[in-house]
């Protein structure tokens, strides 16, 4: 973790007080009104932003104008940083995109891969996002407006002469625009591989048409504009994944950023997504903290708060079960077998390149584990399917459950499936076994 904000509790609490406070407008309920918030201090607003027309640049690439949590911080930033002497931009879509992250299944609407989003969704995002930061008077910018009608024509010519099968690894000069609009395609979809039909591809197709006219726009922009600094969410999919890649392209600083699972923190990862830099981090950013009994029973108390995520803002149930014996009874665990924990992942999250991975994908993973558990009698395997397959986000259309099930219509003995929707706490069942794997990682208990 190259940087993890410490936003400090009467902060986070002055905002979100300003938000119920100030929020009488209810335009566009949760968004922060930013028009009532500086009604009274207008005149000396205008007077700092005036100052940085000569300042260093920084670009807050948003780009989805509807997503109100991701436009709150992202909003505290670009005052924060106008405050501090940055001349910042805000980066919009005016229905620029045939696809993008802000489509799913569950609202992109039945017509949507022959259409697209722009009579469903691309208006209302655009609505948003102009009237959102209208209020903070800063200079927004639009995609369209960097998007020439020759890339419009390139982009669909190569979306629609690319073979299928080669989409997800083609690369625009050297940047891995096929990598993200794979992504996009499969958190669309809510799956971790695509089916083969007409449907899929089409989606497929309009991410990829979507991931090239993204790299088109930031190029122009970025030529036409000097920025040090591009800050935006998460840093993949499409548009913010080829957004990333093209500042990189174009040296310019990125800066993703992603709400932590503890509350009032978020992490900022310098450079690309923390996806990558989590992984990448030189060990002796923290290898040599200085360590005190104070700070071991801070992070060991935190630790336990885990278990029922007390101290978080994200958890997945609201009472887990935390009793051992009540968990071990209701899942049929001996505790006395030498016991092997097993954490999966959402199959469509995150699915993006990491270099020298050991099996292709997370079905490969927990199948050849399986099938090595089955011939390990002695041994037992605890799998606790990821709870967000169900109660994330996104829940996933494609459910680990259900391709094991049609890989093992008869479990091995010695292997326990503890389905999603099970409220056992994850924390208390991986403390009695005696190593746990983690897909992409691993880690002793």
């Amino acid at each position: 973790m190259q940087l993890l904000i410490r936003l400090r509790n009467h902060a986070i609490e002055a905002v979100a007080l300003s938000l119920r406070r100030l929020g009488i407008l209810r335009r566009y309920p949760g968004f922060f009104q930013w028009r009532r918030f500086l009604r009274t201090r207008r005149a000396e607003w205008r007077a700092q932003l005036a100052k940085q027309a000569g300042a260093r640049r920084v670009l807050i690439a948003g780009w989805v104008g509807a997503d109100a949590a991701c436009a709150t911080l992202e909003g505290l930033l670009t005052a924060a940083l106008s405050l501090r002497g940055a001349k910042v931009d805000v980066l919009l879509c005016d229905s620029a995109l045939p696809a993008c992250l802000y489509c799913g299944l569950s609202n992109a609407g039945p017509h949507f891969a022959e259409r697209g989003p722009q009579d469903r969704l691309c208006a209302d995002c655009s609505r948003k996002g102009q009237y959102y930061y209208e209020g903070l008077g800063v200079q927004t910018l639009r995609v369209s407006e960097s998007l020439s009608t020759e890339d419009r024509s390139r982009a669909r010519s190569i979306a629609k002469e690319v073979p299928r099968e080669k989409i997800g690894e083609y690369r625009l000069d050297n940047l891995a625009v096929g990598e993200h609009a794979m992504a996009g395609a499969l958190r669309y979809f809510a799956r971790g591989v695509l089916e083969e039909d007409a449907h899929s591809e089409l989606i497929l197709r309009r991410y990829f048409e979507a991931a090239l006219l993204t790299a088109f726009a930031l190029r122009a922009l970025l030529k036409r504009n000097k920025y040090e600094c591009a800050v935006f969410n998460h840093g993949i999919y499409v548009p913010h994944g080829v957004v990333g890649e093209v500042c990189r392209e174009q040296n310019v600083r990125v800066v993703n950023w992603v709400v932590a699972y503890r509350k009032q923190r978020f992490i900022f990862s310098h450079g690309e997504t923390y996806h990558h830099t989590l992984m990448t981090e030189p060990t002796t950013a923290w290898e040599n903290i200085p360590w005190t009994d104070e700070l071991d029973a801070a992070i060991q108390e935190y630790l336990h708060s885990r278990w029922s995520g007390s101290r978080d803002w994200i958890w997945f149930f609201e009472k887990p079960v935390t009793e051992i014996e009540a968990i071990n009874r209701s899942l049929g665990v001996d505790p006395n077998k030498p016991t092997i924990g097993m954490l999966t992942n959402v199959f469509w999250d995150a699915q993006l390149h990491y270099p020298k991975n050991v099996f292709g994908d997370m079905l490969e993973w927990t199948l050849e584990t399986i099938e090595y558990f089955k011939n390990r009698p002695e041994l037992q395997l605890i799998i606790r399917i990821h709870p967000a397959e169900v109660r994330g986000g996104v829940p996933s259309k494609q459910k680990l459950a259900d391709e094991i099930a049609r890989a093992y219509p008869v479990l091995p003995a010695n292997v326990i499936v503890v389905l999603p929707e099970n409220d056992v706490s994850t924390y208390v069942l991986m403390s009695q076994c005696d190593s746990v794997i983690i897909y992409g990682t691993k880690m002793g208990v």
